[in-house]
């Protein structure tokens, strides 16, 4: 199994609207990852708790993949594509790491 998680942290103001508004985006948008990327095996998408330290990040997905295959078609497929064209746009920063679980 291939484990790839990447953390987000958001600007205050992006594209008109707040933080927390762009972070609603993102989630409506992913929201559909299950069900129309079919080499996602798990997929979690899960918010910063409110009360925790300021420098934290905002958004982490935490996704499984059989293989490095489900993990190129997750990355080029239409709908992830779109999420990523989004996240550049209201993002200050981004990690991610892969790894073989």
């Amino acid at each position: 199994m291939i484990m790839h998680i990447v953390m987000f942290q958001l600007q205050e103001q992006a594209q008109g609207r707040t933080k927390q508004e762009n972070i609603r985006t993102a989630l409506d948008i992913a929201s559909g990852f299950m069900k129309e990327i079919p080499t996602l095996k798990s997929f979690r998408i899960e918010t910063n708790m409110p009360g925790s330290p300021k420098g934290n990040d905002d958004l982490v997905l935490v996704c499984e993949f059989d293989d490095l295959e489900g993990l190129e078609a997750y990355r080029v497929h239409p709908l992830h594509v779109r999420f990523g064209d989004f996240m550049r746009l209201v993002r200050q920063k981004r990690s991610a790491i892969d790894y073989i679980k």
